[in-house]
Formats: structure tokens, sequence, C-alpha cells
């Protein structure tokens, strides 16, 4: 079975950035290569035509957007519609209008939505529950939303983690070496894949599209158990990716390549349990 995601990113002032890095199509082909069958990227209109020319395999939705060229604030129920799951965030910018406009996708989204980058910046501030959102960030992110600094998270991964999940109604995903994932249960896991070599700008963005696409697969396990298998295969495909090129010449859409590998590694005889993690 396929299913529907979509994902909302990509602002006119960010796409020469974005093309020089992981563009929203390597993000949407990571959902792809995650297992999702249809993808939507929704994304400012003049950002559109260079987002469609990309990839064949994706479909587009265009969005109104600011004189800044950012994401307005804007009605989203036909963009949601027959979606399994949402991502927001990468590029989307700090705009006031802009980070309304994630508020209201999160406040009316009825499926599960991973929130990363830009979009957790908008959430800075904000401590209402997040309704079982999944948050992605790295310590920088995190730091700004529970207001300390970038040492008091590293210091204190599981703790920030642990607490912010269970605050705040949300499963917190703490990027670094060996990603944290906390759930509003309390419970704690520890991702055993990855490597510095994935300390590069893009992996997140990937990570992103694996989490929406492995999320939509519900035969997969519970919900945890999908939050876990999406950060294990990422670190999988880095570690893949190094043992051929080293981790010193990594960029992110590396990543993409080891994908497929990733997966036949997983079937070819190891059964992933989120306790296992």
């Amino acid at each position: 079975m396929k299913f529907r995601l979509a994902l909302e990113t990509a602002t006119k002032e960010c796409m020469e950035k974005f093309l020089l890095s992981v563009d929203p199509a390597e993000r949407a082909a990571a959902a792809l290569r995650a297992g999702a069958g249809l993808v939507t990227v929704a994304t400012p209109h003049s950002v559109l035509p260079v987002v469609a020319g990309t990839m064949p395999e994706l479909m587009t939705e265009p969005l109104a957007e600011t004189s800044e060229g950012t994401i307005a604030n804007q009605p989203i129920s036909s963009l949601l519609k027959d979606k399994t799951v949402v991502g927001i965030g990468p590029g989307m910018t700090t705009f006031p209008e802009t980070a309304a406009f994630v508020h209201r996708v999160g406040k009316e989204c009825r499926v599960p939505i991973v929130i990363d980058a830009d979009a957790l910046n908008a959430l800075v501030g904000f401590e209402g529950d997040l309704g079982g959102a999944v948050l992605t960030p790295h310590p920088g992110e995190m730091a700004r939303l529970i207001g300390k600094d970038v040492h008091h998270v590293t210091s204190n991964r599981i703790d920030v983690a642990r607490d912010f999940a269970k605050r705040r109604n949300a499963y917190v995903i703490l990027k670094g070496f060996r990603t944290v994932i906390a759930t509003p249960d309390e419970s704690i896991y520890i991702n055993p894949t990855g490597n510095p070599g994935m300390a590069t700008g893009g992996t997140g963005d990937i990570l992103t599209g694996m989490l929406v696409g492995i999320l939509a697969q519900e035969y997969l396990g519970t919900f945890t158990e999908r939050l876990c298998l999406a950060v294990y295969i990422h670190g999988l495909a880095g570690d893949l990716a190094a043992e051929e090129m080293g981790e010193e010449s990594m960029v992110a859409t590396d990543l993409l390549r080891f994908l497929p590998q990733a997966w036949d590694n997983l079937k070819d005889g190891f059964e992933l349990r989120a306790g296992d993690l």
C-alpha cells in the first residue's frame, strides 16, 4: 500500500541555498525512497517551477507568498486533504506571517506532522500542547525551544528531550551523535547508527523526508517503532556511505544513494524492534 504525503518548504529567499545543498526535491526523494507512494511539495508559487522540474515523481502545490517571497498565512484545508503525514520546516524562514502559517498548520493538521528547521524556530515562545507532533531539533534549535544555552542541551541530552516530550506532548528526535528519541510517555531510545561524516548541511532535511515516508506506513510497527526505524536507517545509510567514500567527503545527498542498500541490510535477517535501539 502506498501513501500520500505533503512537504511544505522552500521560500524564494532560501532557494539558492537549497540548490547548493539539499533542495526540496531531495527531501521528497528521501520520502519516496522511504516508501511513500505520492509526495506533494507545497512551496511558494515563484519557486514551484524550479521544484517541479527536478523530479517527475513529485506532485507540487503552489502556495501564496508574501512580498519577501516567503510562505503567506493562508487556508490549508485543500492542501491537507487526503494526506497521510505532513512535514514542515526546512527553508521556510521566520518571517512573522510565515511563522503564523506554521502555527496554523499545527493547529489544523489532523494527521501526524514532522516539524523541522524554521518551523521549530516558529515555535519558540509557544508553551502549549503540541498534540503529539514529531520535532527534530539539533542542539541549537532545542536550546532555543527551551530558553537555555546549547551547552545545557548537550550536557543533558536525555533529560532535556524527555522533559520536553512529556511537558509538551511531543515526540522529540534530538539529533547528534547517538540521536535521542523521546516520547510523551517518557520513554527514551538511543540510536546506534550514524557517524561524524553526517555532520554536514542537509542530512537533517533527508531525515525529515524519511520520517514522513516511514511514519505513513503503519504496517512497519507502532508509531514509536517507525520513528526509531527512520532514524536507524538514516544513520545506517550514512554508515554505508562512510564505508565507501570516507567520512570527510560525505555530503547529505550521498545518503539517498545508500538508502536502498540500507533497506536491504535490514531485510537480510535483521528484524528491528524499538526496544533494540
